[in-house]
Parts: structure tokens; sequence; C-alpha cells
């Protein structure tokens, strides 16, 4: 909200002298432009705000993957994704270097790929995170999904969000059972499990 609220503030037209002389205008205009599309596009979310990094072309516009070390394609998913992984350092205390997107996962002949990975400092998987654009309902189908990448990952949480809803499960395999938690945990939390 904050974020979004900067943008409007700054694309307002009294806001517009920045950068030297006129060789910075196109450049201005251009990035103004992009960042107005972006705007518009992209959904306001129940995540905190961060510094986002933009980059690409008003046609292709990029978001930076802290992670990746990357601009990678902004979609609806990946802002989600770049937001809730910015909670999740900022907010929760996971460290930068024991998270991971876009985790490839071999099933038989069949690649699949899981959205987060947060590690423990023994490098085993903890938690899983799926993540869906704001459009899009969190349904049983999208926790099968996350199921299915936990099959060969045996982590002890789930978790899926679309930015809007977010719902954390932890695993109970003595059990056979699992309980959604009221909150995501912090990272202590998940590798004291």
């Amino acid at each position: 909200m904050v974020f979004l609220s900067f943008i409007r503030l700054w694309l307002s037209p009294k806001v517009l002298s920045f950068g030297k002389g006129i060789k910075n205008f196109g450049f201005c205009f251009a990035f103004r432009s992009l960042i107005r599309t972006f705007a518009k596009n992209m959904a306001e979310l129940n995540l905190p705000p961060y510094s986002v990094r933009l980059g690409g072309t008003q046609e292709r516009p990029t978001i930076f993957d802290v992670l990746r070390r990357r601009y990678v394609a902004l979609t609806p998913e990946e802002w989600v994704r770049q937001h809730f992984v910015h909670f999740l350092i900022d907010e929760k205390g996971y460290p930068q270097t024991l998270l991971a997107n876009e985790v490839r996962l071999a099933v038989g002949g069949k690649t699949l790929r899981a959205d987060t990975v947060a590690y423990d400092r023994e490098l085993k998987p903890r938690m899983i995170v799926e993540y869906k654009a704001p459009t899009i309902q969190l349904t049983q189908k999208v926790m099968e999904q996350v199921s299915a990448y936990n099959l060969l990952l045996h982590v002890d949480f789930l978790i899926v969000s679309n930015g809007l809803d977010h719902y954390c499960c932890r695993m109970n395999y003595e059990q056979g059972t699992y309980e959604f938690l009221t909150e995501i945990p912090t990272y202590e939390q998940i590798i004291s499990t």
C-alpha cells in the first residue's frame, strides 16, 4: 500500500523534475510509462511492501529476484513470489542463502519446479511455498500440487499463497496428519521442529 502510494506520488506531474537535462527526459518518460503500466496491472497484496527493482521494457517488464540474482519476467505470480520471499527474509528471519526459487524436482521422466524451498543449515528441505496469481483462488487443487512436491522433498511445512491469502500447514508424519497454522512460522520455528 505504501509502495503504491509512493508510485502515485512519483507519477504525478508535479514530480516530473528528476534527472539532468534533456538527455534524461526520454529515459524518465519511458521509465514512468513502464511504472504506470506496472502499477495498473499488479495487485495490491496482503504482504509488506519492499523496494521493488524493475527492469525490462514496457512490453516485457522484469523484476529483480534476490535469490536467483537476476531479473525475471514480471508476471502476477512473480509479483507474489518476490513479495513473499522478502516477507520471509525481512519479517520472519529466513536467511537469504537458505532459500531457493524454482527448485527442479525429477519424477520419472517429468520435471517439476517447486516455487520456493527453505532449507535448514544442513541443507535439508524444511518448507515448500507454492505461489499463485492474486486472481487465482487457493483451492484443494493448489494444495494437491504442493503436496505432490512434498512426496519428493518430505518437508515439515507447506505454504500456499496468492499474495492475498496465505495458508500454512505443519506435517505430522508419525500420525499421518497435518495441522493448519494461524501464522507463517519464523525460520527458527521451522528448524526447531
